[in-house]
Formats: C-alpha cells, structure tokens, sequence
C-alpha cells in the first residue's frame, strides 16, 4: 500500500485543481457574453438624455455601421451622403439612451436620422417591414427625429406606404451640429403600455435594430436631396441592453469549494486513523 502522506497529499493536490476549476467555472458562466452589434451598458448616476456632447458617452462602447442607399421602394436613390454612423448606448434600468453620430458637411434644416425596431415575434424586413421573399411581414417601431424640429417623432409601419406616427409618443430627440458632425440622442422607457406599437426592450434579451440617415441639402433646383425613402439605411443588426449582474455562479462555485474542503477534512481524517 502507498503512504498515507503521499496519499493525503495527492487528495489535496486534485482538491485544489478542482477547487480552482469550479471557481474558474463559475467566473466564465457569469462573464461570458454573446457577441452584440450595440450594446447598453447598465449605468447609475443619471443618463444623458438631453445631452449628445455629455462626458458620459466616452465610456459607452462606440459600434460602427455601415450605410447604402435604400434600393427596394422607389423612389430610389443611387449616392447618399452619409457612408457609415456611430452608435452608441446605455440604460439604467428603467430608461435607455442612444446615441447616433455621423459626418454631414452642412447643417440643414431637413436633415434627419431614425432608429427602427422589430415589435413582436415577427421577423420584419428593414424597410419597414414590408413582406420580402422569406421574410415575413411585420410591424416596426420607428423613432424619427428631424433638425428643423429638433424633436422625436414616435412611428410605426406594417410595410411601404403604412408608415404612420403613433397616438402616443413615448419617444425624445436631441441634435447638437458641430466641426460637420451630428449628434443625435434618443431617449425612452424600456418598456410602454403598447407592446403591439412599440419595441419592448428586456435587458439581457436580443432586438434587432435598424439606422436611416437623410441629408437635408438641395440641389441646383431647389429640390431636397435626400427626402421619405431616398435616404441612407443599414440593415438590421442585433442590440441588447444588459441585464443587472448575476452573481448565481460564484454562489455555486462557492457551495462547490465548500463541499470540496468538507469531503477533504473527512478523508484525512479517516487516512490519518488509517497509520
């Protein structure tokens, strides 16, 4: 037979190892996170919600996206101005910022932005959720925001030609122009009392989300430029506001160091007996 003391001090050694795995364990399943296009950092302390130059947004993490013109209802339109926007987010838990930004060389008073959301199960084409080869059709919750009124504008579409502004608006806006750059804030609740309207954000959960831009300038003829479908868009992307910290993993691996040092104690014991 081995010595007890060599014994004892091969059930210590696999005791640690395990130890540190179920701890390790435990920290991934409480860190690990899914990949997302725009995510909400969850933040205390009050949110920017009327200010698209605040200090705060240097700590939210900027995403960047690409824009095209939208081809799939004309009018259409072949060049757009703006080539990409930044977004950015947070929430704290009852309400949700966003924040647009993007290179425009004039400021005009019909310029705009908009952000859109799928509402419901349905899975919606991006413009505005009008029924697409295998896409189902489905209601989308827009929030529109234009310079000359510097104010949101909460909408919903079933399809071209359906978009309407809601009997309730829920949503705000706030631009600020400077250097040839916008910045535009969107504020609202997480959550309405009008889940068939408007996009329900559930922190932890998945949405997709969707960016229009149009450039209010005009051209030779006095005609806008960028104006109702001739606009710059993106596809939809994946957002997620974060839900508050769940600690449920370092408490399991706790319980586990716990009975892993108990089941040690008792084996010693019985080997030391044993000599």
């Amino acid at each position: 037979m081995k010595p007890a003391n060599l014994v004892m001090q091969r059930v210590l050694r696999g005791g640690s190892a395990a130890i540190a795995a179920m701890i390790i364990g435990g920290a991934s399943l409480s860190f690990a996170q899914e990949s997302v296009a725009v995510r909400a950092a969850i933040v205390t302390g009050g949110l920017p919600v009327d200010d698209p130059n605040a200090a705060a947004w240097s700590t939210a993490a900027p995403a960047t996206f690409p824009m095209s013109p939208q081809v799939h209802w004309p009018n259409r339109i072949q060049e757009v101005t703006v080539q990409d926007v930044i977004v950015r987010a947070m929430h704290d838990g009852k309400q949700v910022v966003f924040l647009l930004e993007y290179r425009d060389p004039t400021q005009d008073p019909d310029d705009g932005a908009a952000l859109e959301f799928m509402v419901g199960d349905k899975k919606a084409h991006f413009a505005h959720g009008q029924p697409m080869l295998q896409v189902e059709g489905g209601p989308v919750n827009i929030w529109f925001w234009k310079h000359k009124t510097d104010q949101a504008v909460d909408m919903t579409a079933k399809g071209f030609g359906t978009l309407k502004a809601q009997e309730h608006q829920d949503v705000k806006a706030k631009g600020a122009y400077a250097n040839g750059t916008w910045k535009i804030v969107f504020t609202r609740n997480l959550s309405t009392d009008h889940p068939d309207e408007d996009v329900q954000i559930t922190p932890g959960n998945f949405i997709n989300v969707a960016f229009a831009v149009w450039d209010g300038r005009k051209d030779g003829a006095g005609e806008l430029v960028e104006k109702g479908s001739q606009k710059a868009v993106s596809s939809w992307w994946y957002f997620r506001a974060d839900a508050p910290p769940d600690y449920s993993g370092y408490m399991y691996a706790a319980i586990a160091v716990t009975l892993a040092l108990g089941f040690q104690f008792v084996l010693i014991r019985k080997l030391k007996k044993g000599q």
